[in-house]
């Protein structure tokens, strides 16, 4: 037998749920209601709460990736249960980073040596069916979350910074770099202080990634293509 609620009764169901969760010790639950307290006046203006996992894809997917999608897919969830605020979950991969090692488990893996420290989309396919590495691996992680039923919306780092999407970020980035570097560094260890920067330049005649620190001369002169690191994932707001 089915039993179908509706009406009153369905109601004080789903207020019955919301009520525990608002009082559940769980940790996703506890999380939700943190970012529930920044809307207690309404949704924000885009009308949703963006949730954002990340995603370098530097090799195959693994339970690593699962744990990162699955950690943030379960804070949303409980936002859901606590508040009637719509939300979005994107998946962003991070494929203009430079490729930092050749990983063992792919076919050929001397033919990637001369690809070190290019972007992951420049570097070629060892697998033959993808225009570059990154695509091939960006491929597998869209499979790999489909057949866990996960609902997200799929951004790639080469499309955002190639289409211009990111730019009056960057401009930004470049307005309020002392700023920002005083929070990112404030975080890290003294030998990391020394070489990080928020943004990492492609170098004009390699293509390679330079991991270095970019000083203050760059708010004079107009900055070749950037990246820009990342400083968390999870629930972006």
């Amino acid at each position: 037998m089915i039993v179908r609620l509706s009406g009153p009764l369905m109601e004080n169901k789903m207020s019955d749920l919301r009520e525990t969760a608002l009082a559940s010790k769980a940790w996703p639950f506890d999380e939700a209601r943190r970012v529930l307290k920044r809307y207690a006046k309404g949704a924000p203006e885009k009308g949703f709460v963006l949730f954002e996992t990340g995603y370098g894809p530097s090799g195959l997917p693994h339970i690593g990736t699962f744990g990162e999608v699955a950690r943030t897919t379960m804070i949303k969830t409980a936002f859901e249960v606590i508040s009637d605020i719509p939300t979005k979950l994107i998946c962003f991969s991070d494929d203009l980073d430079g490729m930092r090692k050749v990983p063992g488990n792919v076919p050929n893996p001397d033919s990637l040596t001369e690809h070190l420290q290019k972007p992951l989309t420049s570097v070629p396919d060892p697998f033959g069916t993808h225009e570059s590495f990154g695509h091939h691996n960006n491929a597998m992680l869209r499979r790999f979350l489909d057949t866990f039923g996960f609902e997200y919306e799929f951004y790639s780092a080469t499309e955002f910074y190639g289409s211009g999407q990111f730019d009056a970020v960057l401009k930004r980035a470049v307005d309020k770099y002392d700023e920002i570097m005083a929070v990112m560094l404030a975080s890290l260890r003294e030998e990391r202080r020394q070489t990080y920067s928020i943004f990492l330049p492609f170098h004009p005649e390699t293509g390679r990634v330079l991991y270095v620190p970019v000083r203050r001369a760059m708010r004079t002169t107009t900055p070749s293509p950037l990246t820009t690191k990342r400083a968390a994932s999870g629930p972006c707001l």
